[in-house]
């Protein structure tokens, strides 16, 4: 299918990415804790026949230098704009970080149809990096809402994963456990209400992910919807790990600061399998969710 590409400035970087028929089915596709655009990933949605919309959501001229109180409004903003665009239908999937982002906007914004939260938490957590003011300390959300930081979990500093002589990669999902055990008292409040998105919600997990407890996030958040009278879909492996991909697509390098876990092979196949379900449930084919199955092993 024929795609047209565009640079977008909306109060932030981004790419559009349409078939050049245009269509009425729309996606915002959010990047984990890096923030970037994801071009590769926008251009496969739209040559499925899907506008896609990739923003750098943190970082760059006016933007916060760390994932510290980052307005929910940056992702409903992007929301108008595929409206605008012709975007009946909307979903948003993102990844990770990006994840955590799609879960709490499709709480607050009834246009968002359809969720994809891919390596999900069901937490939200403390700021990674920099606020506005240039500083780390004290811990603060990493997400606001109408000028008000949301409940948030901190991180327990006593984590020893990072050693005075670490020089490869380190998996740092352990920090997220001890944390939060450590501040088991506050997770309540900052636990994301799935059972108030009315969206279709699609979940995807590997039980080897390293970054953090991406299966039991996903679990959890399922469970939540189930107990509201909700459903909720989860793919997982139990072989892959923080960053599965879609077929057409590349799986990432690897990085020489954090281990993701997983293989190509795993990651491939948990992409592989919700890929038709994620483009269903974007084009209204029927939601392969209406009832939530348990994790298939």
């Amino acid at each position: 299918m024929d795609i047209v590409e565009q640079q977008v400035r909306e109060g932030w970087e981004g790419v559009l990415v349409e078939p050049a028929a245009g269509s009425t089915v729309g996606v915002l596709v959010l990047a984990g804790s890096s923030g970037r655009i994801e071009y590769q990933r926008a251009r496969l949605f739209a040559r499925h026949g899907v506008t896609a919309l990739s923003i750098r959501w943190w970082g760059g001229a006016g933007r916060p230098p760390g994932i510290c109180e980052i307005p929910l409004e940056t992702f409903t903003a992007a929301i108008d704009l595929l409206r605008a665009r012709g975007a009946e239908r909307v979903g948003i999937l993102g990844v990770s970080k990006g994840a955590e982002a799609a879960l709490l906007t499709a709480v607050r914004d009834p246009r968002v149809a359809v969720v994809v939260a891919v390596s999900p938490t069901s937490l939200v957590w403390a700021n990674l990096g920099r606020g506005h003011d240039g500083e780390q300390r004290p811990y603060r959300s990493s997400w606001t809402w109408r000028g008000r930081p949301l409940p948030f979990v901190p991180y327990d500093d006593t984590w020893e994963g990072f050693g005075p002589d670490d020089d490869g990669p380190v998996a740092v999902r352990g920090s997220y456990e001890l944390s939060e055990r450590t501040f088991a008292h506050r997770t309540a409040a900052a636990e994301i209400p799935v059972e108030r998105i009315g969206a279709d919600l699609l979940l995807l997990a590997g039980g080897d992910d390293e970054m953090w407890p991406s299966l039991p996030f996903a679990e959890r958040l399922a469970a939540r919807r189930r107990a509201a009278g909700a459903t909720a879909r989860v793919f997982r492996h139990d072989g892959a790990g923080h960053r599965p991909f879609f077929p057409g697509e590349q799986p990432l390098p690897p990085s020489p600061h954090y281990r993701y876990g997983g293989s190509a092979q795993a990651d491939a196949a948990l992409g592989a399998e919700a890929w038709p379900h994620i483009l269903d449930a974007l084009f209204d084919r029927g939601m392969p969710g209406t009832s939530s199955p348990d994790p298939a092993p």
